[in-house]
């Protein structure tokens, strides 16, 4: 059974994944942190990017317009809440000596990213703008 309370509560107290397990060498527990900053980079553009569309194509028809926003957002706070979850995951895996988890999220980001830009190509030649 997956505990839920548990991982949610690493979250918040990161400090406590130390009770677990032996310290990795440093290396790999700040290869962990740059790679969680880098899926908050990548949050962050989808963000920017689902801002950016609602505001800057005005022209847009407006259900298109709130479509790519939405999927956009959705997407950033999707890989913001995977980025804290990955890295807990990885820390644990470290200090417990297992293999580190895999995930299927990268797949479906990009998925979500590529279906997008394909909305947008539709967009530009098809002049959805009002």
């Amino acid at each position: 059974m997956i505990d839920i309370a548990g991982r949610l509560r690493l979250w918040l107290a990161p400090e406590d994944v130390h009770a677990e397990g032996r310290t990795p060498d440093y290396r790999f527990s700040l290869a962990n942190e740059r790679t969680f900053l880098a899926w908050l980079r990548t949050a962050l553009a989808l963000v920017g990017g689902g801002f950016a569309v609602d505001q800057f194509l005005p022209h847009l028809h407006q259900p298109v317009r709130v479509t790519l926003a939405v999927l956009l957002l959705v997407g950033g706070a999707m890989c913001a809440f995977r980025a804290v979850n990955h890295w807990v995951r990885c820390e644990r895996a470290m200090r417990r000596g297992e293999d580190l988890p895999v995930s299927r999220f990268p797949t479906l980001l990009a998925l979500l990213v590529a279906v997008i830009a394909l909305l947008m190509v539709l967009v530009a030649t098809l002049g959805w703008a009002g």
